[in-house]
């Protein structure tokens, strides 16, 4: 089959590298229709989020041109092969099942994965770079992710990034019901963190993004008070906590926004969250005194107790991954197999259609039927041997293979 997988995630590279490597909306179909250019890619599907970038293919080449492909699309000089994780064959197909179902994510048996994997599969039929054993896999992951959740506790008490910012919010900076906050972005993640606050009893929701009608929405369903991004100055002071989750790719927040800030706060202590990858504020605001800034990967430490409490439910979610990943794996060996016959039987059926359409043209014509049928077996014979006896002048290894193949059960050619 040449399935690869090759990727970086959190656990084998910190945010400042995964984010030279992330695929925004802007850039992933530019990305894709390159990858799947590339030499000997038959089937392709990027998956990127927050916690990993991965590059699923189907490929005749092998994973190290993937691989350096993969680092030709970084936006700075770090040795990314370095960080990679390689799969292959089965063992890419039980990662992709790992993935889908939320076993590899910061948050064990988290749900956001399983949607942003199924929104790179629609990318990639959409760019055309699906259609065959690998489009098939996605599907089958589909079908195990979801029965795992409906058979374990895996998805019991979904957590995510966005409800796990809110607790550390909550636990380690100040209550909620005291707090503005302001959210930046209006994507997926900051939905999920603008529930978590209103269940929160948060006092105020601020709620920025460069589009204001995607704002407006947010901001209608949970309350809160929407702005454009480009007002962000005129009210980062204003907020307590800061959430941000954003697909841009230069920060947002840079330091000289929030030490302004700071100062009309009179210098009131500011929690920063970047859930963003590539990173939405600028590394150096951590050094400002009074702000406390977490990004994607200090989340690790507080979610450790979750994992915990879940791992039982793992185990039994890895179980029905690897019955499905091993049929699936199965089956697909089986269709492989069998591809080559059937290609043979085609072709075979191909020369008999168009020598029996000559020689019912030539009896049509009035030709000896004894010459026509003569000149019917002369050409099938001919036609038929042909592409073998080319090969084996090629390779003559191949002799004895070609015999046993080709006068196997002649005795039974009449049956």
């Amino acid at each position: 089959m040449s399935l690869h997988v090759l990727g970086i995630n959190h656990q084998t590279a910190p945010v400042s590298l995964r984010e030279t490597v992330a695929f925004g909306p802007d850039t992933l179909r530019h990305a894709l229709a390159s990858l799947r250019a590339q030499a000997g890619v038959q089937e392709a599907v990027l998956l990127s989020t927050c916690n990993r970038t991965e590059l699923y293919a189907r490929s005749d080449n092998g994973p190290d041109a993937l691989a350096n492909w993969l680092a030709g699309q970084q936006r700075a000089g770090d040795d990314l092969h370095a960080y990679l994780y390689r799969h292959d064959e089965a063992d890419a197909v039980r990662h992709l099942f790992r993935v889908a179902t939320g076993l590899d994510s910061l948050v064990l048996g988290e749900p956001q994965i399983l949607g942003q994997v199924k929104q790179a599969w629609n990318d990639a039929r959409d760019a055309g770079s699906l259609g065959g054993p690998l489009d098939r896999a996605f599907q089958q992951a589909f079908a195990t992710a979801k029965r795992a959740r409906t058979e374990t506790t895996i998805g019991r008490n979904p957590v995510s990034v966005a409800s796990t910012a809110v607790r550390l919010a909550q636990e380690s900076f100040a209550r909620l019901d005291e707090s503005d906050v302001l959210l930046i972005g209006a994507g997926e993640t900051i939905e999920l963190a603008a529930r978590h606050l209103v269940a929160g009893k948060v006092r105020r929701l601020l709620i920025a993004n460069r589009t204001l009608a995607h704002a407006q929405d947010l901001a209608r369903r949970h309350g809160g008070f929407a702005l454009p991004l480009e007002e962000l100055d005129r009210h980062l002071a204003e907020a307590d906590i800061v959430i941000s989750a954003t697909a841009a790719r230069q920060p947002i927040l840079q330091r000289a926004q929030v030490e302004q800030a700071l100062r009309a706060r009179r210098h009131r202590p500011m929690l920063l969250l970047d859930l963003a990858v590539p990173r939405d504020i600028a590394e150096d605001v951590a050094t400002l005194r009074d702000v406390f800034l977490y990004t994607v990967d200090d989340l690790e430490r507080a979610i450790e107790d979750n994992r915990a409490a879940r791992r039982n439910a793992a185990e039994q979610a890895e179980a029905i991954i690897e019955v499905h990943a091993s049929r699936f794996i199965s089956a697909l060996g089986q269709t492989d197999a069998a591809a080559p016959l059937r290609r043979l039987r085609e072709h075979g059926q191909a020369v008999q259609a168009q020598a029996l359409a000559k020689a019912r043209a030539q009896l049509a014509a009035g030709r000896d039927p004894a010459e026509v049928l003569d000149l019917l077996a002369h050409t099938l014979t001919n036609k038929l041997l042909h592409a073998p006896s080319a090969a084996l002048r090629e390779d003559a290894a191949l002799g004895e293979a070609a015999i046993r193949l080709f006068t196997a059960g002649k005795g039974d050619a009449d049956a």
